[in-house]
């Protein structure tokens, strides 16, 4: 690019930013506060959309034959896990040498259909990767079995889905319940306030924009 090219775009870019810190001057600090509570009641919102339905739990049982690797874990697409593996020479009968290694992990879900995907990426840059769909119920366990090799990887379904009691389900549930109603207390709090401000200023500033017009 020519330098006379670079030159005219930055200094665009400097004329661009001075526009926009005039601009932010202009705006009351009142309305930054109130835009920064607006946004963070979104963000609480949002957390307890993500997190209040996650009723139920998947149990990941990894067995591979594998020095080293990264397993990663997606349901329905996002990332809920991702870790490394390790495995230990191991002789059998005393006589044949072997690398095993094992994972057990629970990961959090909600209730219904999730399709699993699971990838290994060896430290050889090997990548196998296998996909699952499952239905899970409310309150309860369902244990994927995870079978890892060099060339391939294999996913099954062990048994039927596991009720969990009501003392284990409110026991590990509590935390999650407490958050997410926290969390929706905070979301109406800053809500609340925000009608409040707006009740409170909207007609002052209407008022002063009023007094500022030249009376003819």
């Amino acid at each position: 690019m020519a330098p006379e090219r670079m030159t005219e775009i930055c200094a665009q870019a400097v004329a661009f930013g001075k526009k926009c810190r005039t601009w932010a001057g202009r705006v009351p600090a009142t309305a930054w506060v109130a835009l920064g509570l607006f946004l963070l009641a979104a963000a609480f919102t949002a957390l307890h959309t993500v997190y209040g339905r996650r009723d139920a739990s998947l149990r990941l049982r990894v067995q591979h034959s594998l020095r080293s690797a990264q397993l990663s874990v997606w349901v329905d697409g996002d990332l809920a896990y991702s870790g490394k593996i390790v495995g230990s020479t191991r002789k059998r009968f005393g006589l044949i040498e072997s690398i095993q290694g094992s994972l057990s992990e629970t990961l959090p879900v909600s209730s219904g259909t999730h399709q699993v995907r699971v990838r290994v990426v060896s430290d050889d840059g090997t990548v196998q990767e296998n996909t699952i769909t499952g239905e899970f119920d409310r309150n309860s366990q369902r244990t994927l079995s995870v079978m890892a090799r060099r060339d391939d990887v294999l996913l099954n379904w062990q048994g039927t889905g596991i009720a969990v009691s009501e003392a284990a389900a409110s026991s590990s549930g509590w935390l999650g319940h407490y958050a997410s109603t926290l969390l929706l207390t905070l979301a109406g709090s800053i809500m609340s306030a925000l009608a409040g401000y707006a009740i409170r200023e909207l007609p002052k500033q209407i008022a002063s924009r009023q007094d500022a017009v030249p009376k003819v």
